[in-house]
This record gives C-alpha cells, structure tokens and sequence, in this order.
C-alpha cells in the first residue's frame, strides 16, 4: 500500500501531465531550449535585467530617503528595498545558473530558485498592502486589522514551505523528495492565484475609486494609469505564476522551461513597478 505523499504526488502529477500533453511546444522552442549559447546569454540578458532593476530600487530608496527622512521606514521605503533584495537576487541566480543546474540534491536547488520567490511575494503582497490601507483610509474604514493579516498570511506561506523543504531535505528516498518538491509547486501556485486575487480586488477597488473623482490634474490622471496598468501586469503575472507551478508538478521538462519564462516574466513585474 502506497503511503501518502506518494498516493498525492502520483494523483496530481497523472492529472497535471494530461495538460501538460496537451501544451507541447513547437520544434523551434524546443532547438533554443536546447542550444548552450542561447541559454548562457539568456542567462546574462536576464541576470542585467535583473541587476538594473535592483539598481533602480536602490535608487529610489536613496531619493525618498534623503527627500524623507523624517518619517522612517514607511511602506514605500520597505517596499524599495525588498524590491532591490529580490532583483539582486535573481541577478545572481541568472549569472550562476549553470553552476545552480549542477547541485546536488536537486532538493537544494529547488530551495535556491525558490527562496527569492518568497520575497517576491512579500515585496508584491507590501504593495497590496499599501493599496488596501490608501482604499480603507479613503472610505473611513477601519485599518488596524490589515498589517497583522499581512504578518500572518507571510508568516504561514514561510513556514508551510519551510517545512516543506525541512522535509524533502530529510527525506530519505527520492520518492519523498520528490513529492516534497511536488507540494512545493502546488502551494506556491496557491500562493501566486492568492496573490493574483489580492491585486484585482484592491487594485481593483482603488481604480474605481480614483475614477469616480473628477480628473483636474496630469498628475491623478497618471496615478490612475499607474494603478490600472500595474494592477493588470502584477494580476497577470501571478496568475501565469500558478499556471507554471502547476504544470512543473507534472513533469520535468515543463518544470525547466517554467523556471526561465518565470524569470522573464518577474524582469517585466519589476519593471513595470520599479519606478
């Protein structure tokens, strides 16, 4: 009899693989995937993305510190710098991402790839965060209740998935591992359609709210650009996350091409709120 973790693992990875047979991609994709200088300079591409987005956090962290710096760390301010965390991050992981490929147990590789999406998350859910406490504000609404959901909705995505790794780390076969790096996918691709929710819902909410007010400046009517356009990319970008932590349950191959579309698609979250 089968335990567990390997009934589930086998349960989804049979109902994840009938999608992904019917996603194969064409021979070209394939033939890039399967070129070295392709993927070493993809890597490079990436990684300066990467690096220039962090260094554009840096930038405005310094800009509203100097400019601020009475009021200590604000939302704003956290957010820059978590921002510039990540990216730095990702920088490094795209530069040695050859060397990342080589690590063994694969286990340790997939925490490696994946801590950075953790503070992803954190630094993405900071900006719900700081939406839901302008709409609240805005509506005479009651505030006090959103930072400590905050804390707690991040504290249980790191420890869910820090016991996770605690456990394919001491699994002792590769069938716990493997479900291990299984559950991984499936609650990060809870997480990112979580995540997703968050940002039509008060993204959403404070869209409507600033449409409702007479447009008289440039300036409100490129705030309201801005929220429309960064809830639209930062909604979509999740929601592709959970698809591809889905289908990378399902099987190795659509694991190694989620990882890189994934980090293309963070480089245009990140640039698209960066500023």
């Amino acid at each position: 009899m089968r335990s567990l973790p390997e009934a589930l693992s086998a349960r989804v990875a049979s109902g994840l693989a009938g999608v992904a047979s019917h996603l194969a991609l064409p021979q070209w994709w394939d033939d890039v995937e399967a070129n070295p200088a392709v993927q070493k300079w993809s890597n490079v591409g990436i990684g300066a993305a990467y690096g220039l987005i962090a260094l554009v956090a840096a930038v405005q962290l310094v800009r509203i510190q100097v400019r601020v710096p009475e009021y200590g760390w604000t939302t704003q301010k956290v957010f820059h710098l978590l921002n510039c965390l990540v990216c730095s991050m990702r920088c490094a992981v795209s530069f040695a991402r050859p060397r990342l490929d080589a690590i063994q147990p694969a286990f340790w590789r997939e925490v490696l790839l994946d801590f950075p999406g953790l503070l992803f998350f954190t630094t993405y859910t900071l900006l719900v965060l700081f939406w839901a406490e302008i709409y609240h504000q805005a509506r005479s609404m009651p505030t006090g209740s959103l930072r400590p959901m905050f804390v707690g909705i991040n504290a249980v995505v790191y420890l869910t998935l820090g016991g996770l790794w605690l456990w394919g780390s001491a699994a002792v076969d590769d069938t716990a591992a493997a479900a291990a790096c299984l559950l991984s996918d499936c609650f990060l691709a809870l997480v990112s359609i979580l995540a997703a929710v968050g940002f039509l819902v008060y993204g959403g909410r404070l869209f409507l709210m600033l449409q409702r007010f007479p447009i008289e400046s440039r300036g409100r009517r490129k705030k309201l650009q801005e929220v429309g356009l960064v809830t639209a990319i930062c909604a979509g970008c999740f929601s592709f996350r959970c698809v591809g932590h889905e289908l990378s349950a399902s099987c190795p191959a659509v694991q190694q091409r989620h990882a890189r579309v994934c980090m293309r698609t963070r480089c245009v979250q990140g640039c698209a709120v960066g500023q």
